[in-house]
């Protein structure tokens, strides 16, 4: 397991830190639709994901859930390190796209190494001005282009990340992800089937060539 660890963080970490991480950090695996970090509860660690992808959602004064952003191999959240610093309780959920392995980094050690290994300072920074870009995307997709454009964009993204042309999800759940209501969402999506874009099945889209 160690072995496979290294391998995969030597392209963004230096050798000692590596050798800590592994001395002290948990490995944990999920199955897809795991709940990994739920709103209100204590975060104890930060997230270093070593395979699959990971769904991180936030809810509005509304009570809405509306996606964030999504992280994979080698990627961490952001916010989680923020909770996780300031001892705060979770202010996102983060749920497995699919079979997810990470390895949970101690809170006691994010601060101590952001002064002992540059290559922990570097990541750090650099996932949190990763973050906020995606952040600055969402927002301007929100403010300046229409749903369906938005849905489109939603649509290329998920299957980007998954690899597969085929989305298993429900309409309610899009709707959720997207902060908008499953009637319109329904609607938008059968004018895409009408237009050959894709075919839906039961809690299933099938994106076509051209999409």
């Amino acid at each position: 397991m160690s072995v496979g660890i290294k391998e995969k963080l030597s392209l963004i970490l230096e050798k000692k830190l590596i050798d800590e991480i592994i001395a002290i950090g948990n490995v944990m695996t999920f199955k897809e639709g795991d709940v990994i970090m739920d709103y209100g509860k204590k975060i104890k660690f930060m997230p270093l994901i070593l395979s699959g992808t990971i769904r991180v959602m936030r809810k509005d004064e509304e009570d809405r859930e509306i996606l964030l952003y999504y992280l994979s191999s080698n990627e961490s959240c952001a916010m989680a390190y923020t909770c996780c610093m300031e001892a705060k309780k979770s202010e996102i959920k983060a749920i497995a796209e699919d079979s997810v392995e990470l390895i949970g980094i101690p809170h006691e050690k994010l601060d101590e190494w952001l002064t002992k290994y540059p290559s922990w300072k570097s990541y750090i920074f650099n996932s949190f001005t990763q973050r906020f870009n995606e952040l600055l995307k969402s927002l301007e997709s929100i403010a300046f282009n229409k749903l369906d454009e938005r849905l489109i964009k939603y649509l290329k993204n998920k299957t980007k990340v998954s690899g597969k042309s085929s989305i298993q999800l429900s309409h309610n759940q899009i709707a959720e992800e997207m902060g908008t209501s499953r009637v319109v969402i329904s609607r938008l999506l059968k004018q895409l089937e009408n237009d050959k874009k894709l075919i839906l099945y039961r809690n299933e889209i099938k994106l076509l060539s051209g999409f």
